[in-house]
C-alpha cells in the first residue's frame, strides 16, 4: 500500500529565487607559526589511544533465556536399592543381594577396589621369560593382603598426634574495643512507631523480626499502621513478611525448635502466632475474654517436647500458659501477689519476662514496682510457685536475663543502673551493680559468647559494652547510636552483630570488634586457686573498690579473676553482710525488750535534743576553722538559700549522697553581720527590715541560736513550720 501526501503552496509564498555564481579561491586569515610557543609543550610519547573496528550500533537488544528453577525436598533415607525394591523387605533385600554376589562384574569390582599399588621396589633384574605369569585370584588375594596391612598401620599410628601441646601460645595483641553500624532498618510507614522488641531468626541469624508498636498512653490514630516485619539482611531495603495483626505487637520471639512458628504479645493482651511459611495473616489467636487485660509485654517458647507450648506475662498481674494446637483458653495461670494470698487486685505488673532452656522448670518476671520475682512451676500450689522476690530498683524493671553460661546469675536494668544478681541469695542485695547514670537504662542483654561482656541500652542513644573482667567502673566501649532513646537491643548467636531498636523505629546492626565477641581459651575455666585479683582491696567489684580511679583498666588478661570466683567472692560477701545485718537487728530488739518500759517526758526529750543539735553545730564550726568567728562563710544568691543555682545536682547521683550535701549560705553585698535566724522565715541572714525588727530575735555575735529560734516557735509566728532547707543551710 503506497502512502502519499501532496503538500501545495502558492508561487509568491517561495520567495525570490537565488543566483549562484563561481568564484576563485582566496586567503581569509593567515597565522604563521611561532616556534617561542613549542617551549610550554612537552611532546607525549607513546600516545594511547583506542580505535574501535566494528561498527556501532544505536539500538542492540538482547533477550536472555531464563530457566525456571524451583526447590523440592527429598526424603533420602536408604539408597542403593533399585526402584522394584523395598528397602524394608528384608527378604527382597537378601534376595538381590545374593543376585549380584553372584554376576561376574561384582568379583571384578572388588578385585579393582581390592588393589593397592605399593611403592615401587628398588630395580631388579628383570624375570626369565619363561616364568609364567601369577593367577588372577592370587593378585587379588595378594592385593587384599597389601590393603589390610596399610589399614592395620593406619589404625595403629595416630597421624593426627599434637607434638607441641606444652608450647605456650603467643599471648594475643589486646586490641582497641570497637563497634561500627553496617546497616540501618527503618519503619516504613508514618507515623514511625517504637521498635519495641527484636528477635533474630535462630538458622543462622539470617533475618530480624521486629515488633512496631507505640506505647504512648491513649495513642490511637486512625492513621497508624499495625503491622511488624520480618527483615532480611541481604534485602534491607524492602521487609521479608509483614505481619498483620489485629492489634499492634508489643513483642516478638522465633521458636527455636520450629524456626517458622513466630510468637507475638498484642497490645490488647492477645497472644497470636504465625506460621511464616503461609504468609503474613495470624494462624490463630486467643480469645479477648480468655486474654491479658493489658499489653503483653513479654512472651517466651517453652522447650517442649511438641515445641508447641509459650506462656505470656503483662501488666495485669498475670502470667499464662497457652499451647498454640489449642488457643481457646491458658491451660495454667499465675497471679503475682507477692503477698502469697493468691489475689489478682494485689498483683504486680509483669513488664518483661526471661525463660533459660539450662532452668526449664524456673523462670523470672520483672515487674513494674521494681521487684524481680523468680517462679517454679513444678510447685504445687499458685503461692508455692512464688519461689523468691529480689527488691532491685526504684523503677521498673525493664529488662531481666539470666547469663547464658551460668543460669544462677542473672541481670536486671531499670531506673539508671544495670545490676547482677544470683539465685543463691535470697532476699539480698546485688552482688554487682553500675554507676548511676544520667539516663534511663531502658534494655539489656548478655553476650551469646562471652560470659563476662553484657550490652545497655540507654535513653540518651548510648549503646554501653560492659566487660567487667576488665572494666568495672566504665564502660569498655560506649557509642552513641541515635539520638532517640534506645528501646530495645537484641545479639545474634555468634555476638558478632548486635540489633538496636529507637523510638523511632530506626534499628540499626553493630558489628562489633572480636575481642568482645570472641571466647578465650581460659576464659570459662572452672579453677578453684584464689587469683591476686580476689583480695577484699580488689577493683574486681564495684562494691569493693571505692578508691579506685574511673575508668581504671585491670592487668592483662592472664592475671585477670575468672568470673566464677568472682561471682562466688561476691556472693559470700553479700551472706557476711547480710548475717551481719540480722545479727545486729536481733541485738537491738533484745535490748529494747530488755529495757524497761518507762514514761518519756516529752520536755526532757525536748532539751536533749536541743542539746544534740547544738552540740553538732558546735562540732560542724570547729571542723571548718570557725569557731568563734561569729559567722559562716558561703556562695550564693538571694533567695536560693545558699546553694547555686548554676549547678545542679546530678540525674544520676544516689540519694544518700543528696541528703548529705550541705547548702551553702549566700555572701550579701551590704554590711558584714553575724548570721542569726530569723523566726519568722525560718532562714539564715542579717536581719530583715520586714520580720526580723525584734532584736530579741537576734542572737548575740558568736553564739548559736536556739532551737526555738529555729523551729520559728516564737509567739506569733507559727506560720513558718521547720523544713530541711533551713536545716542544711543552718549547718
Amino acid at each position: 500500500m503506497e502512502i502519499k501526501y501532496e503538500y501545495s503552496r502558492k508561487r509568491r509564498e517561495f520567495g525570490r529565487p537565488c543566483s549562484f555564481s563561481d568564484l576563485l579561491a582566496e586567503v581569509t586569515v593567515d597565522i604563521p607559526p611561532d616556534p617561542s610557543l613549542a617551549d610550554d609543550f612537552i611532546p607525549q610519547d607513546p600516545v594511547d589511544f583506542s580505535v574501535q573496528e566494528g561498527p556501532l550500533m544505536a539500538v542492540h537488544e538482547v533477550n536472555t533465556e531464563r530457566t525456571q528453577v524451583c526447590s523440592r525436598g527429598v526424603n533420602h533415607v536408604e539408597g542403593g536399592w533399585p526402584k522394584h525394591i523395598d528397602p524394608k523387605n528384608s527378604e527382597l533385600t537378601t534376595r538381590y543381594r545374593e543376585e549380584v554376589e553372584r554376576e561376574e562384574i561384582y568379583t571384578k569390582t572388588i578385585q579393582r577396589l581390592g588393589f593397592v599399588r605399593a611403592c615401587p621396589d628398588p630395580p631388579q633384574a628383570p624375570r626369565a621369560p619363561q616364568s609364567p605369569p601369577e593367577p588372577p585370584r592370587a593378585t587379588a588375594v595378594l592385593s587384599l593382603q597389601v590393603m589390610e596391612h596399610y589399614i592395620r598401620q593406619n589404625n595403629t599410628i595416630d597421624i593426627y598426634q599434637e607434638y607441641f601441646e606444652e608450647e605456650e601460645e603467643e599471648e594475643e595483641e589486646e586490641e582497641h574495643p570497637s563497634a561500627k553500624t553496617i546497616n540501618v532498618i527503618r519503619d516504613p510507614n508514618t507515623p514511625r512507631r517504637m521498635a519495641t522488641h527484636l528477635s533474630w531468626h535462630p538458622d543462622g541469624n539470617r533475618a530480624v523480626a521486629v515488633a512496631y508498636c507505640s506505647l504512648d498512653f491513649q495513642d490511637s490514630r486512625k492513621d497508624m499502621s499495625s503491622d511488624s516485619y520480618i527483615w532480611d539482611l541481604e534485602k534491607p531495603h524492602i521487609p521479608e513478611l509483614s505481619l498483620k495483626p489485629s492489634s499492634p505487637v508489643v513483642t516478638l520471639e522465633y521458636n527455636s525448635k520450629d524456626w517458622h512458628h513466630v510468637l507475638g504479645g498484642c497490645y490488647n493482651g492477645q497472644i497470636v502466632y504465625w506460621d511464616t511459611r503461609k504468609g503474613g495473616l495470624p494462624m490463630e489467636m486467643t480469645p479477648v475474654e480468655f486474654s491479658h487485660r493489658d499489653p503483653v509485654y513479654g512472651a517466651c517458647w517453652l522447650p517442649s517436647r511438641t515445641g508447641t507450648e509459650c506462656f505470656s506475662g503483662s501488666t495485669d498481674g498475670q502470667v499464662l500458659w497457652w499451647d498454640i494446637r489449642k488457643m481457646s483458653q491458658p491451660s495454667e495461670k499465675l497471679v503475682l501477689d507477692i503477698t502469697r494470698q493468691d489475689q489478682l487486685k494485689d498483683a504486680l505488673g509483669a513488664i518483661s519476662l526471661d525463660f533459660a532452656p539450662a532452668m526449664p522448670t524456673k523462670f523470672l518476671v520483672g515487674t513494674e514496682q521494681g521487684i524481680i520475682i523468680s517462679c517454679n512451676r513444678d510447685a504445687k500450689t499458685p503461692p508455692e510457685k512464688i519461689a523468691n522476690i529480689f527488691r532491685s530498683h526504684i523503677g521498673a524493671v525493664y529488662k531481666v536475663t539470666r547469663n547464658p553460661f551460668f543460669p544462677k546469675v542473672f541481670l536486671s536494668v531499670g531506673d539508671w543502673t544495670a545490676r547482677i544478681w544470683t539465685e543463691e541469695l535470697n532476699d539480698s542485695s546485688s552482688i554487682m551493680e553500675t554507676k548511676y547514670h544520667t539516663s534511663y537504662l531502658l534494655d539489656a542483654c548478655w553476650s551469646p559468647t562471652k560470659p563476662a561482656v553484657f550490652f545497655t541500652a540507654r535513653s540518651d542513644g548510648t549503646l554501653d559494652i560492659w566487660d567487667f573482667l576488665f572494666h568495672q567502673k566504665e564502660p569498655s566501649l560506649s557509642l552513641k547510636v541515635s539520638n532517640d532513646p534506645l528501646l530495645s537491643l537484641s545479639s545474634q548467636d555468634n555476638g558478632h552483630i548486635v540489633a538496636c531498636g529507637t523510638r523511632q523505629g530506626t534499628v540499626s546492626l553493630l558489628e562489633i570488634s572480636p575481642g568482645l565477641c570472641t571466647l578465650r581459651k581460659n576464659e570459662k575455666t572452672l579453677t578453684s586457686s584464689v587469683c591476686a585479683r580476689s583480695q577484699p582491696h580488689s577493683a574486681c567489684s564495684p562494691a569493693l573498690s571505692p578508691d579506685t580511679s574511673q575508668g581504671a583498666l585491670c592487668p592483662p588478661w592472664p592475671s585477670a579473676p575468672h568470673l566464677p570466683q568472682m561471682f562466688e567472692r561476691e556472693a559470700r560477701r553479700e551472706k557476711v553482710l547480710q548475717e551481719k545485718y540480722r545479727e545486729r537487728l536481733l541485738r537491738e530488739q533484745e535490748r529494747l525488750r530488755a529495757q524497761p518500759e518507762e514514761q518519756e517526758d516529752p520536755q526532757q526529750l525536748f532539751k536533749q535534743a536541743q542539746a544534740d543539735f547544738l552540740s553538732s553545730i558546735k562540732a560542724e564550726r570547729r571542723r571548718r576553722g570557725l569557731e568563734g568567728s561569729g559567722e559562716v562563710t558561703g556562695r550564693g544568691q538571694p533567695g536560693h538559700q545558699g546553694r547555686d543555682p548554676s549547678k545542679g545536682r546530678g540525674q544520676g547521683e544516689p540519694l544518700s549522697f543528696r541528703m548529705k550535701r550541705v547548702r551553702q549560705l549566700p555572701r550579701r553585698k551590704h554590711r558584714r553581720m553575724p548570721r542569726s535566724v530569723c523566726s519568722s522565715c525560718t532562714f539564715l541572714s542579717p536581719p530583715c527590715q520586714s520580720c526580723c525588727r525584734d532584736e530579741a530575735t537576734v542572737p548575740e555575735p558568736g553564739r548559736s541560736p536556739g532551737l526555738s529560734a529555729l523551729l520559728g516557735w516564737q509567739v506569733g509566728n507559727l506560720h513558718s513550720p521547720l523544713t530541711f532547707a533551713s536545716l542544711f543551710s543552718f549547718v
